[in-house]
């Protein structure tokens, strides 16, 4: 039986394409984008401001593309670790209440191209980029949507190597017609792939979030591959050419390993790239993966880490742990089947 095509992830005009060849009333496409993206229905047969024969024929050529998940587990700390579908595979999103905010962690691919040394997505592989329509699915099929106040792409995958569907995503939730959210309650996280890096600079306005890990080429081309094509240096140069005095953020992701980059040789180098740049590095406790040979910092080294940074006029602040033991905490996600 051939799949049907899926109508989350599409736009008002294409909906309106869809709508026109199927002979259904124009304003079919309005209805529809209202119970997608408004009112989160994902089921043909519940949008009942539709005429049967309308339901009945979108039901038979057509898929919504909603699906609930799979799984989920729940940490002591209350955040809670999704399983999607993701056509025949699948796909984690962790979702993290805390205070007055609640935060969505998305994934973009099943799997990672990126290899890093620490990353247990990176071992996974990488096995597909998610459509739209399953980005989208992360977030509108999470039974906690309506206390969500931020959106964060560091789940699985590398967001800026599926550029396409990423900002397609991003579009539904940012556009008026889709959830309207404000830009500044999203940020996207990338090692720094240059040429979509620009593009992204220039065609969104959602906050941005480098992984970095090391400020001295060497050292981080050994835990980062990426490092080879697009060195640090190179990605800090590019975003120093862009205007940062909005309300868009620039963050820095630094996973802090024992006895590797957290040094006062690492504080300097990072003080003299980063200096001139209206920023924010966050310290990440390395979360250990088996059969890795990294080490995890103390609470000292890290206080110590931030405290130093801070001196030399660099914003740091330590990012609380969550999740760690449900592997929902940053660069444990995996889909990969645990022999």
């Amino acid at each position: 039986m051939e799949k049907k095509e899926t109508l989350l992830g599409k736009t008002p005009e294409e909906l309106q394409g869809i709508v026109d060849a199927l002979g259904l009333p124009k304003f079919t496409a309005k209805q529809i984008v209202d119970w997608m993206y408004n009112k989160r229905v994902g089921s043909f047969e519940a949008m009942s401001n539709l005429s049967k024969k309308s339901r009945e024929l979108l039901s038979e050529h057509y898929e919504t593309g909603f699906f609930a998940p799979m799984k989920v587990q729940t940490s002591s700390d209350g955040t809670k670790k999704y399983l999607f579908p993701a056509g025949e595979l699948s796909v984690e999103a962790a979702y993290i209440p805390d205070r007055d905010r609640a935060t969505l962690c998305v994934s973009t691919q099943v799997g990672c191209q990126m290899d890093c040394l620490f990353c247990a997505t990176g071992k996974q592989g990488f096995e597909k980029n998610l459509t739209a329509a399953e980005i989208m699915n992360q977030i509108l099929s999470l039974p906690e949507f309506d206390s969500l106040t931020n959106l964060v792409f560091m789940g699985m995958g590398e967001p800026l190597n599926n550029y396409d569907s990423l900002m397609r995503s991003l579009d539904i939730i940012t556009g008026e017609w889709g959830l309207g959210w404000s830009p500044t309650r999203v940020t996207v996280s990338t090692c720094g792939v240059i040429p979509n890096l620009k593009r992204f600079l220039a065609e969104s306005k959602c906050n941005l979030a480098i992984s970095m890990h090391s400020p001295f080429h060497d050292e981080r081309l050994k835990i980062m591959p990426i490092e080879k094509n697009y060195p640090i240096k190179e990605v800090i140069h590019l975003v120093k050419q862009h205007d940062w005095r909005g309300q868009r953020r620039l963050s820095f992701e630094y996973i802090v390993f024992k006895d590797l980059n957290d040094t006062k040789d690492h504080v300097k180098e990072l003080a003299r790239l980063l200096g001139s740049l209206r920023c924010r590095v966050n310290l990440i406790r390395y979360h250990v993966v088996p059969g890795i040979a990294l080490k995890s910092p103390n609470n000292d080294t890290m206080t110590w880490f931030r405290d130093a940074l801070n001196d030399k006029g660099i914003i740091a602040t330590i990012r609380a742990s969550r999740g760690q033991d449900i592997d929902a905490a940053c660069g444990l996600l995996s889909t990969k089947k645990k022999s």
